[in-house]
């Protein structure tokens, strides 16, 4: 059985111990035990710790030091630091400790209204300095992820040319070709555990955006470093700029991309075969995620690399499976066992790369469980622009999108499917903002007594329902979960709900630590699913029975920590680790692995 309730006294204990240690771990900078060092309450020292730690050393020296985001600790350097380092008289006297920088800096922020302009305040401290950057998000990830990602980076990457101040990552473009084992020599640090790159073909619901399409490598990157503990010096953002279809764009005189018409074909492929070998050539073990790559090459690029490359596309493996870890738990919430999945009916609004990879991975669930394809595939009613996915319309069907092709009822609109088949899941995926009327929700509300409603759609403009409506229009009834955050809902009689948010950000930090712990070699169908089992086994009974389906965003390194353990486990127990990790104290193993922002001893180089 793929999902497995955790009720057994070791399992709770091994639960407890994880979360501990994670705790342990994230506020490490801090007094841990009766037999640490007290922290002293006044001097340059205020707050921090004085205890040993490891010191790194750097081959920047004076103005140097403070114009690298990776090392500069701004008011936080010690008058040690500043005589050895060169950069004494360079800063204001007073010395001040990380907590007041972020203190200072959040102060700053919450007296902005403006959401694109938090993006911007966020992101000249990302490139000031990062560790203050990243613990600002790690300390207040539910207030900052919206602002970091969705549903505000969708602007950012709008905006991305009129508003390019400094450079982060790398651009590899056609004219590249032949050069690229060179080029990423050009990226200054040895090692690299996850690149996440994108060709801008379809960025969020915004469509084509080229080289503006790099806000979301560097966006989903931060999330790798807050909530899954890969240190941000060990990261690349990768923008594959093949051109733009956006004439709009191409006519921008401030556009930042290649003035070309997007690259397509076999020189297209030839120049995504180039860039994966470069990068694996110089970091073998590297992970690559695909991102925000249009349907028609998604999954082609996904079956092309995934047997030989450590990779996994988000997109469609990713939203695969965090839609099955949360309806997992909306199956638990509406009291009925995990195992039902193969009883629902499940209607899925759009067929494009995400659509179909929810199909494939519930599908895959559904068999884990003990039933065969055939009476799986019976389960999935799957709708694109023109109706409902048939047989007939097959040579218009990409291979995937043909498996769940149903052999009646071809082309029957949306709503139509859902008044006939009645369904106890609907699932949005479609970037068509408001698709999902009142007339189809109540008429879902009818047939259904407890209506899962997910409209998956980002930014929040492009989602097909909002919270409010989902819950006024099933009378409260329905579980609701979307891909952009909602706030609280009150209904006239006073009742409130807490929208979740099936968000990506729950899955990949885990997925990508644990791989890139175990060295694996590649990531399989199982080992997505094991993420996505490890996710819903995460969410306690309280959870629960507070109307969750997934945990809250204060909790994501302990889920990430969870998920990673999972991972490693599953490589491990397939032969897919090439790295050997301890079978016994593996969750202190990961958790001591997991990087959390803070300040530590800079040494120059003699």
């Amino acid at each position: 059985m793929l999902y497995r309730p955790i009720r057994c006294m070791r399992s709770l204990q091994l639960r407890a111990r994880t979360i501990s240690l994670v705790q342990i771990q994230a506020s490490r900078c801090l007094s841990i035990g009766s037999t640490e060092e007290p922290l002293p309450e006044e001097g340059e020292w205020a707050g921090c710790k004085r205890s040993f730690m490891n010191p790194l050393k750097i081959s920047d020296t004076g103005a140097d030091v403070l114009t690298n985001p990776l090392y500069n600790k701004g008011t936080a350097f010690k008058s040690g630091e500043r005589d050895r380092l060169g950069i004494r008289g360079m800063l204001p006297p007073k010395i001040q400790n990380i907590h007041i920088q972020e203190a200072r800096f959040l102060q700053a922020l919450r007296a902005e209204d403006s959401n694109i302009q938090k993006y911007l305040m966020l992101e000249d401290l990302h490139d000031t300095n990062e560790t203050l950057y990243h613990r600002v998000l790690v300390n207040h990830l539910e207030e900052m992820a919206p602002l970091v990602y969705t549903p505000t980076v969708g602007q950012a990457c709008m905006e991305f040319a009129s508003r390019f101040r400094r450079p982060r990552g790398m651009y590899f473009t056609h004219a590249d070709r032949g050069n690229m084992a060179a080029m990423v020599y050009n990226w200054p640090h040895k090692r690299c555990d996850v690149i996440v790159v994108t060709d801008g073909s379809r960025i969020l619901g915004l469509g084509d955006l080229g080289a503006n399409g790099m806000g979301i490598p560097i966006g989903k990157l931060s999330l790798y470093c807050a909530a899954g503990g890969i240190a941000p010096h060990r990261v690349l953002p990768v923008v594959l700029d093949v051109g733009t279809d956006n004439e709009e764009l191409r006519h921008n005189p401030l556009y930042i991309g290649v003035e070309e018409k997007r690259l397509r074909g076999d020189e297209y492929f030839y120049m995504i075969d180039e860039f994966m070998e470069a990068v694996r050539f110089r970091w073998p073990n590297v992970l690559v995620q695909f991102e925000d790559f249009a349907s028609d090459v998604a999954q082609v690029l996904l079956d092309k690399y995934r047997e030989n490359h450590l990779c996994f596309n988000d997109d469609i493996q990713g939203t695969g499976a965090i839609t099955l870890a949360a309806i997992l738990s909306a199956l638990r919430a509406k009291g009925q066992d995990v195992t039902a999945l193969g009883q629902q009916k499940i209607v899925i609004a759009g067929a494009g790369s995400a659509g179909i990879g929810i199909a494939y991975v519930l599908l895959q669930a559904m068999i884990e469980q003990g039933m065969s394809e055939e009476d799986a595939k019976k389960a999935f009613y799957v709708c694109d622009h023109e109706g409902l996915l048939g047989n007939d319309r097959n040579e218009s069907l990409t291979p995937a999108q043909r498996m769940f092709a149903r052999g009646e009822d071809s082309g029957m609109p949306l709503l139509e499917v859902v008044k006939k088949v009645g369904p106890t899941i609907l699932l949005g995926v479609t970037t068509v903002g408001g698709l999902f009327t009142e007339e189809l929700i109540r008429e879902m509300a009818s047939r259904c007594e407890n209506p899962i409603i997910f409209p998956l759609s980002n930014p929040t403009s492009k989602a097909e329902c909002t919270a409010a409506q989902a819950y006024e229009w099933t009378d409260g009834k329905c579980v609701f979960g979307s891909g952009s955050p909602f706030g609280e809902v009150t209904l006239k009689d006073g009742r409130t709900f807490q929208p979740s948010q099936v968000n990506n950000v729950y899955i990949f930090p885990g997925l990508g630590l644990g791989a890139t712990l175990a060295g694996a070699k590649r990531i399989p169908d199982r080992m997505i699913y094991t993420a996505a089992e490890a996710l819903a086994n995460f969410l306690s009974e309280e959870d629960i029975a507070a109307g969750k389906i997934l945990p809250p965003l204060h909790r994501i390194r302990l889920a990430s920590h969870a998920i990673a353990c999972a991972v490693i486990r599953e490589a491990r127990q397939y032969g897919l680790a090439t790295v050997d990790t301890p079978e016994d104290g593996l969750e202190e193993y990961v958790a001591k692995k997991m990087y959390f922002p803070e300040y530590v001893p800079l040494v120059a180089k003699g």
